[in-house]
């Protein structure tokens, strides 16, 4: 290793220098080389574009991977696969995870059991939704991501660099420019000294010292226009970087546009999977899905009896679940009669009106008995009041005994 003391030293006496003329400047005892306005809007329109293009850049990584702990972890992980040029590998998305967790359960519980092969279902659509997340996701880091990251580690670097060079040759020149004054006060005072003649020699040297002077200012000057226009070519070139932003930036658009399409077609097409296969286990209780709309925003009746003090569930309103059919016809609620046991009371939680000639209306905090007959829709009951009878729904009751 060689060791170059004299270039240390004036390496270390130039920095000096150059501090002393900072902190002068500061101070307002110096004067100091302003850019040209051109060049100042240049650089604060640059200083907006890296600091927006990290906040950007930052704030979609925390989209794109929102657990701190594993957004920690994947950044420590692609920092080393970058630096070892290799290629990271493809994450298991959570989705893909929830979704082989719930084949491997159904497994457990047995495929052939309702809910082992509503798991089955819903693992598999888990595992599709997981899928395009991930395509997503990589598609998202190649297009958008990367290139703001090689703006800000690339051309910004570049940039900050070549603007720590023109700030340095800005206080050269300002330096020089105090040397020459100062040694054109010392001339101009030494030739008003009255005894000219012997002072000769001494203003020879001062003349020869501004002379010295002016020629580093101009050396200074040039080299301070120099750096200047190369700065001033690096940082037009903002532009060229907000064009392609932009471009990113609809490609961005349009990787989470497809994403979210294929995650709402998934979710429409498990919905028709498991209104199918409930149909087919309970014929009675979805037929509500004839009328999509309202299946998807109002569930069938579920049993609250020992839930009392929640909010009422919404009812569908255009059809309404009800007894079995039996294959020689259908079976009027008024035929039914009340069995000799079975029967109990029961509280009516919520207030609910019937939606035709089959079912009861009720009214809150009211007792009437209930019953149910075989082949009934295990969320409806038979309630009675006085003369009156009719299907009521479990969830809208609390029963007592």
């Amino acid at each position: 290793m060689d060791f170059n003391l004299k270039k240390l030293t004036s390496d270390a006496g130039v920095f000096f220098t150059r501090a002393v003329q900072f902190t002068e400047e500061r101070l307002g005892s110096a004067e100091k080389t302003e850019l040209d306005a051109h060049l100042e809007n240049l650089i604060a329109r640059a200083d907006c574009t890296k600091n927006w293009t990290e906040k950007i850049f930052r704030q979609t990584e925390v989209l794109l991977q929102p657990n701190p702990i594993d957004h920690t972890g994947a950044r420590i992980e692609e920092f080393f696969y970058e630096k070892l040029d290799k290629k990271i590998p493809s994450r298991t998305t959570n989705g893909e995870l929830l979704g082989q967790y719930m084949l491997d359960a159904a497994k457990d519980f047995g495929p052939g059991t309702p809910y082992g092969s509503t798991l089955i279902t819903v693992g598999e659509y888990q595992s599709r939704l997981g899928g395009a997340e991930r395509e997503f996701l990589q598609t998202s880091a190649i297009n958008f991501l990367t290139p703001l990251r090689n703006f800000l580690e690339g051309d910004w670097r570049t940039i900050s660099k070549e603007r720590r060079l023109l700030e340095n040759r800005r206080l050269d020149l300002d330096i020089c420019k105090a040397r020459v004054k100062k040694a054109k006060q010392a001339e101009a005072k030494a030739a008003a000294e009255p005894d000219f003649q012997e002072t000769r020699p001494r203003n020879y040297v001062l003349s020869a010292s501004a002379s010295a002077a002016e020629q580093e200012l101009r050396v200074a000057q040039t080299e301070f226009d120099r750096q200047a226009e190369v700065t001033r070519l690096l940082l037009e070139g903002i532009s060229s970087t907000h064009v392609n932003h932009l471009r990113c930036l609809h490609e961005f658009v349009e990787a989470q546009a497809t994403y979210y399409a294929q995650c709402h077609q998934y979710m429409q097409d498990l919905q028709k999977e498991l209104s199918s296969a409930n149909s087919d286990t309970y014929p009675n209780s979805f037929a509500s899905n004839a009328n999509p709309s309202t299946s998807a925003t109002c569930p069938s009746p579920v049993s609250s009896a020992t839930l009392p003090g929640v909010s009422p569930p919404c009812l569908a309103s255009t059809s309404t679940p009800g007894i079995a059919r039996d294959p020689s016809g259908p079976l009027k609620i008024l035929d039914v009669q009340q069995p000799s046991t079975g029967h109990r009371k029961a509280k009516v939680l919520y207030d609910y009106d019937a939606h035709d000639t089959s079912e009861l209306s009720l009214l809150a905090d009211e007792l009437i008995t209930v019953y149910t007959v075989p082949g009934m829709d295990p969320d409806w009951l038979v309630g009675e009041r006085g003369n009156q009878k009719g299907k009521v729904p479990v969830t809208y009751l609390e029963l007592l005994s």
